[in-house]
């Protein structure tokens, strides 16, 4: 199986602006938990991102405190 083009849908949708609201975080203080720039963080929440590391991931899950199912899951 071929990778997805750049432009193409991933079918991978990124629950983060949920997970912040139910938190009561905003991308910034997100962004200084875990090292990472609020542009990154919002490419990421926007589904724009091609890639994730896994340490960013474990980062924003660990910040979040859920699981990597709760942060990515299929888009319908």
């Amino acid at each position: 199986m071929a990778p997805p083009e750049a432009d193409e849908d991933t079918g991978i949708h990124c629950r983060l602006d949920e997970l912040l609201a139910e938190r009561g975080l905003t991308l910034t203080r997100l962004s200084e938990l875990v090292g990472v720039s609020v542009v990154n963080l919002s490419v990421l929440k926007n589904d724009r991102a091609k890639a994730i590391r896994y340490s960013t991931l474990a980062a924003i899950c660990a910040a979040l405190d859920c699981e990597v199912g709760d942060l990515l899951v299929r888009a319908a």
